[in-house]
C-alpha cells in the first residue's frame, strides 16, 4: 500500500470526521469524488487505486480528470467546481502531512475554478403547481404519497436531503404545527404549516401508521426513499401534469424547482427578501437575492414608482460628409 492510500484514510477519519465534524452531505460528496477521481487515475496509469503514489496525483492527471468530468460525464461547471474543491481540501491536508511532496501538491491547488454563469432561477406557476400536485393519482397509496411529498416541499421549501431524511416525529400538526429539519451545515430549523398543509400531512399520518422515527416518506417496503427515487418519482408526475398543463413541458424541473417554487411564493406574497433567507434556511442573504432578479413584478412595480425620465425623440441629422470620410478610416 503506497502513502497516498492511509494518507486518503486518515483524512476522512481525522480531518473530516475528528476534526472538522462534517456532515454526512460533505462526507458522502467527498466519498464520490475520490472514488471517481481514483478510477480516473487508476485507468490512466495501469495501478490499484491502493498502490497509486501521491506524486502520480500530479496537476496534469487532476486538470485530465476535471476535464473528464466535463467532456464525458457531462458535469456542469458547478460539479466540476465542487469536485476541485474536494480536491484542493485533500491537498492542503497532503501539504501538512508530506511536505516532500510540497512543489506537486503546489501546483493541483494552484488549479483554479472554473467561473459559472448564474442563470435565472425556475420556479412554477400557480397553474402549473396545481397541474402537478392534480397528477398524482391519489386511488393510489404511492400518488397519496407523493402528493403529500410534494405539498410539503412546495409550501415550506425543503431541500430533498431534508425532505428524505424527514420521520413521522419531525411533523407537529398541534398548536404551533410544523416541520422540523436539520439542513445544510447541520443548521437547524422549524417551519410553520399552513391548514391546507397540515389537513394533508394529518391524513398522510392517519395512513401511514408507524413508529416515531420511521421514514415520513418511505418506499412500499417501508424504507427511506433515495433522493433519486424522489426525483424519478416528480419526473414520472410532471410528464402527467404536462398533458393538463403544457407550460411545464419548456421547464427543466427538479425537486430543486420546488424549492424555488416555495421561495417566488413567499416573494409575491409580499415577503421580505430576509424572511425568505430565514424560511429557506440561508446563510447569506446574497444567496436569497436571486428570486429578486427572477421576478419581473417586482421589477416592474420599482420602475412604477420612479418619475419618468424627461426623454424626447430626436430628429436624424445627416453627418457632415468630411466628418464622415474621417470616420470611416
Amino acid at each position: 500500500m503506497s502513502a497516498l492510500a492511509p494518507t486518503l484514510q486518515a483524512y476522512f477519519t481525522d480531518r473530516l470526521i475528528g476534526q472538522r465534524a462534517a456532515s454526512p452531505n460533505t462526507i458522502g460528496a467527498y466519498r464520490l469524488t475520490f472514488r471517481l477521481l481514483l478510477r480516473f487515475a487508476s485507468e490512466r496509469t495501469g495501478k490499484a487505486p491502493s498502490k497509486l503514489d501521491i506524486a502520480e496525483l500530479d496537476a496534469p492527471l487532476i486538470a485530465a480528470f476535471l476535464d473528464h468530468l466535463e467532456r464525458d460525464r457531462h458535469n456542469g461547471p458547478a460539479t466540476r467546481n465542487n469536485r476541485l474543491a474536494a480536491i484542493h481540501s485533500l491537498f492542503h491536508y497532503l501539504a501538512l502531512q508530506h511536505p516532500e511532496h510540497a512543489g506537486s501538491i503546489g501546483r493541483v491547488l494552484a488549479i483554479p475554478h472554473k467561473r459559472t454563469e448564474r442563470n435565472l432561477v425556475t420556479y412554477l406557476t400557480e397553474q402549473e403547481v396545481d397541474a402537478l400536485l392534480g397528477a398524482c393519482d391519489q386511488r393510489t397509496w404511492t400518488g397519496r404519497r407523493d402528493h403529500a411529498m410534494f405539498v410539503l416541499t412546495i409550501q415550506t421549501g425543503l431541500r430533498i436531503s431534508e425532505l428524505a431524511g424527514l420521520t413521522r416525529q419531525d411533523i407537529t400538526l398541534g398548536t404551533g404545527a410544523n416541520v422540523h429539519t436539520i439542513g445544510k451545515g447541520r443548521k437547524e430549523r422549524r417551519t410553520p404549516l399552513v391548514p391546507p398543509t397540515r389537513a394533508v400531512l394529518r391524513a398522510w399520518l392517519s395512513e401511514r401508521a408507524g413508529a416515531p422515527t420511521d421514514p415520513l416518506f418511505p418506499t412500499i417496503a417501508g424504507k427511506r426513499l433515495s433522493r433519486d427515487a424522489i426525483e424519478r418519482r416528480l419526473a414520472r408526475h410532471l410528464t402527467a401534469a404536462g398533458a393538463t398543463c403544457p407550460s411545464i413541458k419548456s421547464k427543466r424541473v427538479t425537486m430543486h424547482t420546488l424549492r424555488h417554487t416555495a421561495a417566488m411564493r413567499l416573494l409575491l406574497a409580499g415577503n421580505d427578501v430576509t424572511v425568505i433567507a430565514l424560511w429557506l434556511g440561508h446563510e447569506q442573504i446574497s444567496t436569497t437575492n436571486v428570486y429578486l432578479h427572477a421576478d419581473m413584478t417586482q421589477k416592474q412595480q420599482a420602475i412604477d414608482r420612479t418619475n419618468p425620465l424627461a426623454a424626447k425623440p430626436g430628429r436624424y441629422r445627416a453627418p457632415d460628409v468630411l466628418m464622415a470620410f474621417l470616420k470611416d478610416l
